[in-house]
């Protein structure tokens, strides 16, 4: 891997830690629905604008269903999840549970896909989850206006981030990687009006909360696609997989210096157990029976 290649690895995963900063800024005053849709409508004008230039508009035609499918499962629903859960929980703790993505990917491919999963991997889920549980074990409370709930909802969103890396693996090959972001993009800001425009606030909206927004748009969403899939085509998705460890490092450590929020004992070791078990579970860490070579002399 070039040094281009790990520097565009840390922007990726900079830019995806602080889209956690940027909801817990902006969501107060937007509202989770309307705060994503305003995020996943900047992405697209921005990734249009992107394949225009690049000549690759025509190729958007006849995908309708897998682009509406992708919006839902990897935009919309997700994102929303997302932006309600910093309302309760950090951007660092949102940034971890966040991480369990693959772990979620790698179970969903082996139940829906039959993938073959080795005894390693299975054991990267179960340490895995077992961290999951850790993260959780300040969080149990389910009162209204607790994190417990918002904690399930952002699991729930990284359970759908595994659905949808594997529906786009098995139905959208051949397809330029820009082109299907832009057509999930089209498809989420399409879907989410007409929620946004039911559930825009009444109060007024701050400068901050906008200029949160439009980074949210730009740069955590459209500079950020760009990025990722630039690197999965120049080093393949098993090193770009990568930057899953390093978002957390990130979401923690932009909350803690913007937001002055804390980091707890649980968030560590509970952090730290889930990027062990996802390591294994991905198949980024494994170990190789090696033969003895022996030689007569």
């Amino acid at each position: 891997m070039s040094t281009r290649h790990l520097l565009d690895m840390l922007l990726l995963a900079a830019l995806w830690g602080a889209s956690f900063l940027f909801m817990r800024v902006a969501v107060p005053e937007f509202g989770a629905v309307p705060l994503i849709a305003v995020r996943v409508g900047i992405a697209a004008l921005f990734l249009i604008a992107v394949i225009v230039i690049r000549g690759q508009l025509s190729e958007l035609k006849g995908k309708a269903v897998p682009f509406t499918v992708l919006g839902l499962l990897n935009s919309a629903v997700p994102f929303s999840l997302f932006a309600y859960s910093t309302l309760f929980i950090t951007a660092g703790f949102a940034a971890v549970l966040n991480s369990t993505a693959p772990l979620f990917g790698a179970l969903i491919a082996f139940i829906w896909f039959r993938e073959r999963l080795p005894w390693l991997r299975v054991l990267g889920l179960f340490i895995g989850f077992t961290g999951v549980l850790v993260l959780l074990s300040g969080k149990v409370s389910f009162q209204p206006g607790s994190g417990g709930f918002a904690a399930l909802g952002a699991l729930f969103a990284a359970f759908l981030y595994g659905i949808a890396v594997n529906y786009t693996k098995h139905t959208m090959t051949g397809v330029r990687p820009l082109v299907t972001a832009t057509g999930s993009q089209i498809t989420a800001t399409l879907m989410m009006l007409p929620f946004a425009i039911y559930l825009w606030p009444d109060n007024s909206i701050s400068v901050k909360a906008w200029l949160s927004v439009i980074a949210l748009g730009v740069f955590c969403t459209a500079i950020a696609y760009l990025l990722f899939f630039r690197l999965l085509g120049q080093i393949g998705p098993t090193k770009t997989i990568a930057v899953t460890y390093l978002i957390p490092l990130f979401g923690i450590t932009w909350g803690a210096l913007f937001l002055s929020e804390g980091i707890t004992l649980p968030m560590i070791i509970g952090g730290s157990i889930i990027l062990a078990g996802v390591s294994l579970a991905t198949g980024v860490i494994s170990f190789k029976a090696k033969k003895l070579a022996t030689s007569e002399r």
